[in-house]
């Protein structure tokens, strides 16, 4: 039964690989099958496509797991975790690079600046990480050689606010030896590669990776990855990260010193040991900002302290090397942990306060290297499988040992389903005194040499009778083991024979305190940084250091700790074959997979128990606004009964099953459409509070505004009333003043009575007119009159209208100005009374004129209420044009201080005059002139058009010409002359 079951899931895998579907789900597990291709399958549609789904809406995707764990996050505020796991080159890498890319793409629709350098660094951070900690092996192109777990901190509107990286155990022994059809980390071809000519001369390096003893067997090894291209990469990320340019040249200095340290060549001189190209020492003394001597002193003596005193111990040539290389994987080592810290210091939550942001929320991402079986098993795979193994406990654990024990707990009907616990293997591992990791820090403390071999004879006494522990001493007949260096460790993924050749130096992680003091006396401050314990003196006793495997021990243990606080969600990644083949299916390489990976019990599991479980409280919380027996407040016995209820009136009682403690959903269709109400239903409530709340808000602005209205509405009162007060009380006595108040001034009035005060003084200005007319003798009312409307007209457009003097109208008839001629005058006058019946005199004066002929005369005019009349006063005052005054539509006069008028009349024959007296001879008459007309014709309710300009337009008999008025000192008395557009009258310039 289980063979077919084993089989049937392979050839179902088999089937979805050859159709390019490489998603899988199990639960809230997501199976990944590596494509060795690239798929279309990442774009913004398919993210729109999953974005805020239910993880079985769609079909299998890294995508819904992803938005599966920041659902859980956002919406119960529950610190999440998407756990990736599975062989080295099975995907995990691109599958966490996806994850971050989905949760980026999601998030801060706000487009909030802040949080988008956040988002941009944490996806900047795997471009600089992959680079110094990634590299090719034989089974991966970009094989992780560090385990990563991301923590992704969100505010309370699941926005991402900063993150923390955690590092694990770097594969350093990789910077100075690969195996074969290996290469070194990315970040040594990267620079040689991608580095500038002046960059690389600067670092005293050149292009040929082959030069370089320590990545020289990778440097002719083909790679998909392309160095030059992945170097700018590199260089653009770390600027948007925050590396200042002084720094990003410290990390390529430091890479450059690893390659030149790798270079370095050891001889004895008799009993004295020498370098035998001294000349990389100075390059290396420059690159690290020391001193060429105190770095060929590092390399060839160790300090030593025996009581008080301090001697030098010369190297031999193996001694020399030795240090070489430790001093070469220490600096790396530290380089990388001073990338990963520089990049959290950016990425860190700062200055947030729960209490007024809201609750941190978190969501983990761990992306660590693969379980690994290499034809040479070293310490690091021993630590790198014992890692895998926490893991897989952790996901045993949580996904099978943890449901079936809380299905039994709960009380709820379940028949057991058998799994393989590897709890035995990692006690093997970790089991304090008994455990590998004991034994092997026990070998590293004793007294004396202790050797490789010793280690494995410790081994073989205590853990000879242990079940998943064998060595050739104990299966002599086995001659895949080697005598005296290999032991076997059956792990849940497989055997693995692992070589102890090694494994006490890279546990005990020696590296002579002359290197760190070296460091820590650099010039360049971020080398100092990184190596703080090189400032202890050389007698100072210190604590001894933990060893790399108790260390690596116990940050797995953490790691498996913040692991399980959390809501895991897993990603399984499987490789289809060995010979990274986008065609390839190999069962038998799958089937292993699927076993060791326990997908088998995790489907069975699945399959028999629930989707979705939850406390009765927890539930309730959550999901009573669906039910009219749950919406407020139930008044039920409990919440249990209050669940079923809300469950029943549903018609999901036949899905669910009910605990002591907690409610289990069986189908995930069951959750969802929950969800689908509840989500339904929030938009109502938020809308009803809304109602409620602006209606609140409303009345709220509804009582103020009518409390502000009715202050205004008294304050307004008040400064009327105290605007009237005042103007009552500074003009109460304005009748008995000489102007009847007109030096008084007016109160500045409130805004609201300005046009009030307009028309109060208004009224006041009629009446003080009133009062002042009412003073004036009644003969002289008409000639007031026409001042008033000559100024009218006039003010503003002529400097002398003549309002100083009397006006006495009928001039010609004055002795004054007309002695000889006036006794002639008054019959004529009197003639004209008698025959046209005129009532008053308007106006009377002598003029020169000028006429179509150009001829110019002098005349006068006679102006009654009738009529105008042209006389010549050669003959007698012979009446020569009679023009009525209906007839009369306009006069034009010109802007200056001339005599110029002329008569517009309805036939267009204008009369073009220039007023002259004779007594005084510069008396100005045109603004009487204009105000006698003007007030006749406004007491007879007709318009009078009065122009002035210069020239002035006029015509005579139909033609169109102008008179333009010019100065002329040498001019006696004013005359018309002609000119091609009309005539100029010419006035003298006194």
């Amino acid at each position: 039964m289980v063979l077919w079951e084993v089989a049937s899931a392979v050839v179902l895998g088999k089937v979805r690989f050859e159709k390019g579907r490489i998603y899988t789900f199990i639960g809230e597990v997501v199976v990944s099958m590596n494509p060795y291709k690239n798929l279309n399958i990442y774009g913004r549609d398919t993210i729109e496509q999953y974005r805020g789904r239910e993880l079985y809406e769609r079909p299998p995707h890294l995508f819904a797991i992803a938005d599966a764990a920041y659902k859980a996050m956002k919406r119960r505020s529950k610190d999440t975790c998407i756990v990736i796991s599975g062989e080295s080159g099975a995907g995990k890498t691109e599958a966490s690079k996806y994850i971050m890319h989905y949760i980026a793409a999601i998030t801060n629709p706000g487009q909030r600046a802040e949080v988008e350098r956040v988002k941009n660094i944490l996806l900047k951070s795997n471009c600089v990480l992959e680079a110094f900690g990634n590299a090719k092996t034989n089974r991966n192109d970009n094989s992780s050689r560090f385990g990563k777990y991301m923590d992704i901190n969100f505010d309370f509107k699941g926005d991402p606010i900063g993150g923390h990286i955690n590092n694990y155990l770097l594969e350093k022994s990789r910077v100075i030896v690969q195996q074969a059809g290996e290469r070194s980390f990315h970040s040594f071809y990267q620079l040689l590669q991608g580095g500038s000519d002046q960059m690389l001369r600067s670092l005293h390096l050149q292009k040929d990776a082959s030069a370089y003893k320590y990545i020289c067997p990778g440097a002719q090894i083909k790679c998909s990855i392309n160095d030059g291209a992945e170097f700018k990469a590199v260089a653009d990320a770390m600027k948007v990260i925050g590396f200042k340019q002084e720094e990003i040249q410290t990390v390529y200095k430091i890479v450059a010193a690893i390659l030149h340290l790798g270079n370095l060549k050891f001889s004895v001189d008799g009993d004295t040991p020498v370098i035998e190209n001294s000349k990389v020492v100075s390059i290396i003394a420059d690159l690290l900002s020391t001193k060429s001597d105190m770095v060929e002193k590092a390399l060839l003596f160790r300090t030593v302290a025996t009581g008080r005193d301090v001697i030098d111990k010369q190297h031999t040539e193996q001694e020399a090397s030795y240090g070489r290389d430790a001093f070469a994987k220490a600096i790396y080592e530290r380089l990388f942990a001073w990338i990963v810290t520089h990049i959290n210091d950016v990425i860190e939550v700062k200055n947030y306060d729960t209490t007024v942001h809201g609750k941190n929320t978190v969501i983990g991402v761990l992306d660590i290297y693969g379980f690994e079986i290499f034809d040479n098993n070293s310490f690091e795979q021993f630590c790198i499988n014992y890692c895998n193994e926490k893991l897989q406990q952790l996901f045993i654990q949580l996904v099978l040992k943890q449901e079936q024990e809380e299905y039994q707990r709960e009380g709820i009907p379940w028949k057991h389903i058998d799994y393989f616990n590897n709890q035995v293997i990692v006690d093997l591992v970790e089991q304090q005194h008994k455990g590998i990791i004991s034994i092997l820090d026990d070998a590293c403390m004793n007294v004396g040499k202790v050797t490789d071999e010793m280690f494995l004879e410790a081994l073989n006494n205590k853990l000879g009778k242990h079940a998943h522990f064998s060595s050739r001493k104990l299966c002599a007949t086995d001659k895949t083991l080697e005598f005296d260096r290999d032991f076997r460790i059956k792990h849940y993924a497989g055997d693995v024979i692992y070589s102890v050749t090694g494994f006490i130096d890279k546990n005990k992680d020696t590296l002579f305190q002359d290197f760190k003091r070296l460091m820590y006396n650099s010039s360049n401050p971020v080398l100092k940084m990184m190596w703080p314990e090189g400032k202890l003196s050389i007698t100072e006793v210190t604590k001894r250091p933990l060893t790399a495997a108790t260390l690596f021990k116990n940050s797995m243990i953490a790691l498996v700790d913040n692991l399980a606080s959390k809501e895991p969600y897993y990603v399984r990644c499987i490789k289809p074959n060995d010979k990274k083949s986008p065609q390839l299916f190999d069962e038998e390489r799958c089937r292993h997979q699927v076993e060791y990976l326990g997908l088998l019990e995790n489907v069975r599991v699945r399959r028999a128990g629930f989707a979705y479980r939850q406390t009765y409280e927890k539930f309730l919380h959550r999901y009573k606004m669906i039910s009219e027996f749950t919406w407020p407040n139930h008044d039920l016995p409990s919440d249990t009964d209050a669940v079923k209820k809300l469950i029943e009136c549903h018609g999901f009682q036949h899905d669910v099953a009910y605990g002591k403690t907690k409610i289990f959903i069986r189908t995930p269709r069951t959750l969802f459409t929950l969800e689908e109400l509840h989500a339904k239903m929030l938009v109502r409530i938020v809308l009803f509070l809304q109602k409620v709340w602006r209606g609140t808000l409303a009345r709220l602005r509804y009582k103020r505004t009518k409390a502000a209205l009715t202050i205004l509405k008294y304050y307004r009162r008040y400064k009327v009333k105290s605007y009237i007060r005042e103007v009552a009380r500074r003009f109460h006595n304005v009748r008995q003043m000489k102007d009847y108040g007109k030096h008084v001034p007016w109160p500045t009035p409130p805004k609201v009575l300005r046009r009030f005060e307009e028309a109060l003084q208004t009224i006041y200005h009629r009446w003080r007119a009133g009062e002042l007319i009412r003073s004036v003798p009644p003969e002289v009312l008409p000639q007031l009159r026409a001042k008033v409307a000559a100024m009218e007209v006039l003010k503003g457009h002529r400097a002398d209208i003549g309002l100083q003097r009397a006006w006495e109208g009928n001039y010609i008839a004055l002795k004054s100005d007309n002695p000889q001629t006036t006794g002639s005058f008054i019959p004529v006058a009197n003639e004209l009374k008698r025959k046209d019946k005129y009532m008053n005199v308007l106006f009377s004066c002598h003029v020169r004129k000028v006429n179509r002929f150009n001829k110019v005369e002098d005349r006068a005019i006679f102006i009654t209420d009738r009529h105008l009349y042209k006389m010549d006063p050669m003959k007698q005052y012979k009446v020569m044009k009679t023009i009525p005054l209906y007839n009369l539509i306009g006069l034009s006069v010109s802007n200056g201080k001339d005599q110029l008028v002329v008569f517009h009349t309805k036939d267009n024959k204008d009369l073009i005059v220039c007023l002259f007296s004779k007594e005084p001879s510069n008396d100005s008459r045109i603004g009487e002139l204009v105000g006698v007309l003007a007030s006749h014709f406004k007491s007879e309710k007709r318009a009078l058009q009065v122009s002035i300009t210069n020239p002035v337009q006029c015509s005579l008999h139909g033609r169109k010409c102008t008179v333009s008025v010019e100065t002329k000192t040498n001019q006696s008395q004013p005359d018309f002359t002609k000119h091609r557009s009309g005539f100029i009258l010419c006035v003298p310039g006194n």
